[in-house]
């Protein structure tokens, strides 16, 4: 006997039951990006939080860290700690300070080796400690990425892993994957996986240029250095 309509909706009303059409909403934790555009799309309404996110660059310093920086921002303002783990360039503090970010807030992790890092984004993320956890880690097999979104769910951090472009062709159970590139004074970002139905076209983000590391820029007093690196844009 068929299910009247109107039971199954008060069901699915009631009780946080996903459907595979629809955008997953709360009770998904999810922090607000600060680009109104993207968290229409975005399940819960921002970057979801207790989940692993990959985010896919054509190369570094296209704006990626422009697209996360406003939650970053709004994070360490209400004293949530953010790690970054094992960036690929030293960070510019003027230039994240200029975008709102509290650098007391902030702790850079440098990982001698692959083995390392991946040890120390799981420590981070279980210990509940951090309310964001920023990951360069390019080599990442499927089983090292299953262990990373475990970790993830075990916790309360949104946690952003950066990988190369090519990446995409990959399996991975990161349940929310973005691809992005370079598109003149924009960055097109394509959400190829997410809980929800796929979107159609890529999303068009203006994305302000930030200001550039001169040469030899030395880190601010308020990280903590491990060993020397090469400045990069914020």
């Amino acid at each position: 006997m068929p299910i009247p309509t109107a039971a199954l909706e008060a069901v699915l009303h009631r009780y946080p039951v996903w459907r595979g059409g629809c955008l997953a909403q709360p009770p998904v934790r999810a922090v607000p990006s600060g680009h109104a555009r993207l968290d229409r799309e975005l399940p819960g309404g921002g970057w979801p939080a207790g989940t692993l996110t990959e985010i896919l660059c054509a190369s570094h310093g296209i704006g990626e860290l422009q697209l996360v920086l406003p939650a970053l921002a709004a994070l360490s303002h209400a004293k949530g700690r953010i790690a970054w783990l094992a960036p690929p360039h030293l960070p510019y503090a003027p230039a994240l300070v200029a975008a709102g970010l509290r650098l007391d807030f902030l702790t850079v992790v440098r990982a001698p080796g692959r083995r390392d890092a991946l040890w120390a984004a799981e420590q981070v993320l279980r210990a509940g400690a951090c309310r964001a956890l920023l990951m360069w880690l390019p080599r990442t097999g499927y089983g090292e990425l299953r262990r990373l979104a475990l970790a993830a769910e075990a916790g309360v951090a949104i946690a952003l892993l950066f990988r190369p472009l090519p990446a995409a062709r990959e399996s991975s159970p990161a349940p929310l994957r973005l691809a992005l590139e370079p598109e003149g004074g924009q960055l097109a970002v394509r959400i190829f996986k997410r809980r929800g139905a796929q979107l159609a076209a890529p999303l068009r983000i203006p994305i302000p240029r930030p200001v550039h590391a001169v040469g030899g820029a030395l880190l601010s007093p308020a990280f903590p250095r491990r060993q020397a690196a090469r400045p990069c844009l914020a």
